[in-house]
Formats: structure tokens, C-alpha cells, sequence
């Protein structure tokens, strides 16, 4: 019998919006909080921690690859993430160089999601054009695959100087840095990341599983079409998370940190938000809920149910949304560790 062999992390955004009294967190402290939680994943023998890229005063993460540079040197057998880095507003040679370089500080430990990312802040900070959206990505995440094949390169493209025998350095331990695409709701993105034979992280927030689907059928399909190997592929589930010892606890310390955090980040935007009490937040326990709020045993029932909608072989939470207090993120992560993954792998190695 084949081994499954289903991978557990988690992420943070790095945000510091304030708390309900409006206390905001110091950078510095946010920082090193980010550090603490890739100590205690890799202590508990996680196999995967994430660091997104944000360029906002309400973000700590503008250089989310030094954070994770900081965090190699911390830890011992966890991979390293970006999740996400914005490509469509980055140089793809600057991003591959930083990413080599931390593959070579970690031993071997880096992958790389690229995407274009929610917030649209660095479009401008960088100087590109929105007009531009779906053509930067496009290049400059072809750019990108092109640099893990060759150290020295020659390219020309649309939004960028051309490559001319352009030494590219360092080189990484591993012979490529895993890349996966990000995905939201999109089905050209899910379409174009199994054309490229990549990896799919999708990022799921809220509703049922069953609605996104056809996401993951179409990167399959996709997939098998252009002739990959769908052995080498892997899908991803990462979202808003929590864990406590019982599933009504769960709910109860994170409904107040998720109200705050989704109050502040959609007015930010324009949007309204309507707090949700922990009552009405206690059907999302459900395994065809996607919210992975519960208990141990309600996380490993819902990412069950979704591998048999998705396929995937990779779950990732962030636990640290809104305010919530380090201890209970501690305590999460500790749980993810230590229940909710012997019970899944149990469960798909039967």
C-alpha cells in the first residue's frame, strides 16, 4: 500500500491591525512573535510555516524572505514558505535570488508560492500598472521558472530590461525551489498552474467546500491535459484557523479575534462587515464547513471530507489572526501537531 503522506503548517500575514481598545502591537514585537510561532511548529514537528508579503504600515511582512532568513536560522527541519510573494509587482531575478539564498540558509528547506496577491498596494509602490494585471503575472511567473533552469540565462519580455547571459546566483541547495501558484477564486489561475505542471495553494475562507470544487477538477484536468505526472502535484488548503481543546472553546476565543480582523481589513477597503456572534459561528464546526475553526477531532473530520472533494495533500492555518494571544497560538499549533495530524494520516494510511 502507498503511503499518503499529508503535510500539516501554518502561516502568518504578519498583520498588526489594532485590538479592541485600539492597541496596536509594536513592529519589532510582531516580528518576533512571527519567529516564535516557526520555533514552536518546527518543535512539534510541523512541516511547513508560510510568511506572507505585504507593503503596509498595517503589515510587519515588506520583506517577508528576510523574516524567513531570520526564522532558517531558528529552526532545524520545517520548510519555508512565502505565502504569498506578489510576483506581478516583484523582479522575478531578485525574488529567485533572494529564495535561493534562503535555501542555502535553511539546508534545503524553501518553497515559493507566487501570486498576485488581495491587496493591490504594491502595484503602484513599485510602479507598474493594474492595466497590466493578468500580462505581468503571466511573465514575469514564467520568468521566474525559467531562472531554476539555467545559471546563466538569456530572456526578453514586456516589463522588464532583457536577460542577456545574465549570470544568476546563487543557486540553491535543491536542484528547483518547489513552486506553488496562489489561488483564490479564479478558475484561469487554477487552469494555468496545472497547465504549468505547479503545485496549487488555494485559499479557502468561508462557505462550503463543495462550491469550490471545480477549482481543483479544473487544475486536475488541466494537469493531466498538458501530461503531467499528476503523482509529482499537489494541492494545498490554507485559511483562517483555530484550534482549542473542545470545539465550542475554539469558537468562543477565536469569533472576537476574526470580528476584529475582518471589521478592520474590510473598511479598510471600502466594505461593510457585520460581526458574527460565537452562536451564529458555531455551525461552521461542521466537516462541510470550510472555516477549520474546532476541536482536534472537527479539524481532522473537515480536512477528511475536503481531501475526498480535493485531493489534497497539504493543510495550513493561520492561527495568529486578530489579536489572538500568543499562549492560545501555542496552544493550536500544539494541537495540530499532536492530534489532529496522527488522526488524518491514520485515517488516509489505513
Amino acid at each position: 500500500m502507498n503511503t499518503i503522506n499529508f503535510e500539516f503548517g501554518v502561516y502568518s500575514l504578519g498583520e498588526r491591525f489594532p485590538d479592541a481598545i485600539g492597541k496596536v502591537l509594536p513592529a519589532q514585537e510582531r516580528i518576533e512573535n512571527i519567529i516564535q510561532m516557526a520555533k514552536w511548529a518546527d518543535e512539534a514537528g510541523l512541516d511547513v510555516f508560510g510568511v506572507g508579503e505585504h507593503h503596509r504600515l498595517d503589515f510587519v511582512t515588506s520583506s517577508y524572505a528576510m523574516i524567513l532568513a531570520a526564522i532558517a536560522r531558528e529552526t532545524k527541519n520545517i520548510k519555508l514558505a512565502s505565502s504569498l510573494s506578489v510576483i506581478s509587482t516583484a523582479d522575478p531575478v531578485r525574488v529567485y535570488e533572494d529564495f535561493a539564498t534562503l535555501d542555502l540558509l535553511s539546508c534545503g528547506r524553501t518553497e515559493i508560492i507566487l501570486g498576485r496577491g488581495l491587496y493591490l498596494e504594491s502595484f503602484s509602490l513599485f510602479g507598474v500598472s493594474l492595466d497590466d494585471y493578468d500580462k505581468l503575472f503571466e511573465e514575469k511567473l514564467g520568468l521566474f521558472m525559467k531562472l531554476q533552469e539555467k545559471e546563466v540565462v538569456n530572456w526578453h519580455g514586456e516589463f522588464r530590461t532583457p536577460l542577456r547571459d545574465a549570470q544568476i546566483a546563487p543557486r540553491p541547495v535543491q536542484s528547483k525551489i518547489p513552486i506553488w501558484i496562489g489561488v483564490g477564486g479564479t478558475p484561469g489561475s487554477a487552469i494555468r498552474a496545472g497547465k504549468l505542471g505547479l503545485n496549487m495553494a488555494l485559499g479557502l475562507l468561508a462557505g462550503a467546500p463543495e462550491r469550490v470544487q471545480h477549482l481543483t477538477n479544473l487544475y486536475w484536468q488541466a494537469a493531466s491535459v498538458a501530461g503531467h505526472d499528476l503523482s509529482q502535484l499537489k494541492v494545498s488548503v490554507t485559511g483562517h484557523s483555530y484550534l482549542a481543546d473542545s470545539g465550542e472553546q475554539a469558537i468562543r476565543e477565536f469569533a472576537p479575534c476574526y470580528n476584529q480582523y475582518m471589521a478592520y481589513g474590510l473598511k479598510d477597503r471600502g466594505m461593510p462587515f457585520y460581526p458574527i456572534s460565537a452562536e451564529q459561528m458555531m455551525p461552521q464546526r461542521a466537516a462541510n464547513e470550510i472555516l477549520a475553526v474546532g476541536s482536534a477531532e472537527e479539524l481532522a473530520e473537515k480536512i477528511l471530507y475536503q481531501h475526498e472533494l480535493f485531493g489534497h495533500l497539504r493543510f495550513m492555518g493561520q492561527f495568529d489572526m486578530g489579536n489572538q494571544s500568543m499562549a492560545r497560538v501555542e496552544k493550536a499549533i500544539d494541537l495540530l501537531a499532536n492530534k489532529v495530524a496522527p488522526i488524518v494520516h491514520r485515517s488516509l494510511n489505513k
